[in-house]
C-alpha cells in the first residue's frame, strides 16, 4: 500500500471527469478544473504510467445486444489443486460471455457474472460448458430480476497532506 500514487484534488476531479467521459476532450477537463491543458495533460499523463489509469473504453448495452439475462453464477472446485484452478480460469478465459470471475470466501470458490440470451441458453451453458467439467462440483444460480446500480466509476481517495 505504500507505493499508492498520491491524488490530489485536482487529479480526482480529472479522473471524475474522464469515468464520466472518456471522450472529454483535454481543453474541457482543464476549463472545469481551473488549470492548463499542458497541466490536464501531465497530470493524464502520470496517471496513466502510474497504472491509475489502465484504459478508456465504452459501455454497451447487453439488452441491445440480445442479451436478456444476467446471473450471478457460484462455482465450487472439486479440490483446489493447481491443475483444477488452472483449468477453470482458462475455461473462464475462453467464454465471453462470462463477464467477470471473482475468487471468494464462504461455501463457493468463485463467484461469476454471466451473461445469456435467455434462460434456456442459460442452462445450456451450465449443462454443456460447466457441468461436464471434471474439476466443478456444484453451481448454485441467481438470476438478476433488477439492476438496481451500475457504476463503473471507481471513487478517488485524496491525499491529504
Amino acid at each position: 500500500m505504500n507505493n499508492l500514487l498520491k491524488i490530489d484534488q485536482i487529479d480526482g476531479k480529472i479522473l471524475e471527469l474522464l469515468q464520466k467521459n472518456s471522450r472529454i476532450s483535454n481543453q474541457e477537463i482543464a476549463n472545469q478544473v481551473g488549470s492548463s491543458v499542458s497541466s490536464v495533460w501531465r497530470r493524464i499523463n502520470a496517471l496513466e504510467e502510474a497504472g491509475v489509469i489502465q484504459g478508456y473504453g465504452l459501455t454497451v448495452s447487453p439488452e441491445k445486444m440480445g442479451y436478456q439475462e444476467t446471473i450471478l453464477l457460484q462455482i465450487s472446485l472439486q479440490r483446489h489443486s493447481d491443475d483444477y484452478i488452472e483449468q477453470f480460469i482458462h475455461l473462464v478465459e475462453s467464454i465471453p460471455e462470462i463477464l467477470e470471475c471473482y475468487a471468494t470466501t464462504g461455501e463457493y470458490d468463485y463467484v461469476l457474472k454471466v451473461l445469456a440470451t435467455d434462460m434456456r441458453a442459460f442452462h445450456r451453458f451450465v449443462r454443456n460448458s460447466l457441468m461436464r467439467q471434471p474439476f466443478i462440483s456444484k453451481t448454485y444460480s441467481q438470476v438478476v430480476m433488477d439492476k438496481i446500480k451500475f457504476q463503473k466509476a471507481i471513487p478517488a481517495v485524496v491525499k491529504k497532506g
